[in-house]
């Protein structure tokens, strides 16, 4: 198996990687990136884009920290152990154009000690308005990546993204999902540590292809005040999820994890509108109809 410090180290130039071709798809903005120190132990590498050609704000950050685990955490797991290890790329993007979706990835590796470790991760994409070929594009590409491994992982990890990417309280789902997979190891994989990790690794790879196929069909299309209207509406469901539902939120903040870092998913606006309905046969309530558990993609 390999090392954590190998983990970690793949995962910076995944984070590498990620920022240059986001930069290069943007042709305009640049990442500024904050290196910091974890007072537990460890630290990472925060990069943010604001105020893009196409990308009004987003995040690549890197982590690798370690310490003792708090007892809120210690017993979510059924642990006894103190001492943990976690590293992982994350990713948060928000573009300025309705057409072009708000995407995020992550990919992360946690370990206790040697009986103790699993991958968890994923990526999912949020339209503000659902086409139904970028949809059937995105899912097909993670398909043939999860398929390389085991033909279970799709079909199982795609169903985990409807069930975790779902918001509640509004009972929709937050995109149109993509896939989820958490506390994954060889037991529950049926294949060996190190195919996990070089699945995350693909992952990594296939986010830069992904989106920037995405953002190519539609960063040039016009939009109205009342589509951006729609999609700081949208910004303000995923505000919602990521406050009350996302696990990496939660462990963050409960590990004294860096608050810049972790609210990096936030966007830089979103709208809360009173009472907000759609109108009949309108794109608006096309979308919504489309923000359920269980369409089939592919």
């Amino acid at each position: 198996m390999i090392s954590k410090e190998e983990i970690a180290e793949k995962y910076k130039e995944i984070q590498d990687e990620i920022t240059q071709a986001l930069e290069a798809l943007d042709g305009k903005a640049r990442f500024e990136e904050e290196l910091w120190e974890r007072d537990g132990g460890g630290g990472g590498r925060t990069r943010v884009i604001q105020h893009g050609n196409i990308l009004e704000k987003g995040g690549v950050n890197f982590s690798a920290v370690h310490g003792k685990l708090p007892e809120q955490i210690k017993k979510a797991f059924g642990v006894d152990e103190d001492e943990f290890f976690a590293t992982g790329v994350s990713i948060v993007i928000h573009p300025n154009n309705p057409w072009v979706p708000i995407i995020h990835m992550n990919i992360r590796y946690f370990e206790l000690n040697e009986n103790i470790r699993w991958f968890g991760g994923g990526i999912d994409l949020t339209p503000h308005y659902v086409d139904e070929d970028d949809a059937q594009y995105f899912h097909g590409e993670l398909k043939k990546v999860c398929d390389q491994y085991s033909e279970a992982f799709y079909p199982k990890f795609k169903e985990w993204a409807d069930n975790y990417f779902f918001i509640k309280h509004r009972d929709e789902t937050r995109g149109i999902g993509g896939i989820f997979y958490d506390k994954l190891t060889p037991e529950k994989a049926g294949v060996s540590d190190q195919e996990i990790f070089d699945f995350s690794c693909d992952l990594g790879h296939l986010f830069p292809k992904v989106y920037s196929e995405l953002v190519n069909r539609s960063r040039h299309k016009q939009f109205t005040e009342a589509e951006k209207n729609w999609q700081l509406l949208r910004r303000g469901r995923y505000v919602e999820f990521n406050l009350v539902y996302d696990a990496g939120t939660k462990f963050g903040l409960e590990t004294n994890g860096r608050i810049e870092s972790i609210l990096m998913s936030l966007p830089e606006q979103a709208n809360w509108f009173y009472n907000f309905q759609t109108e009949a046969d309108s794109k608006e309530e096309r979308t919504l109809s489309l923000l359920k558990k269980g369409i089939n993609w592919v």
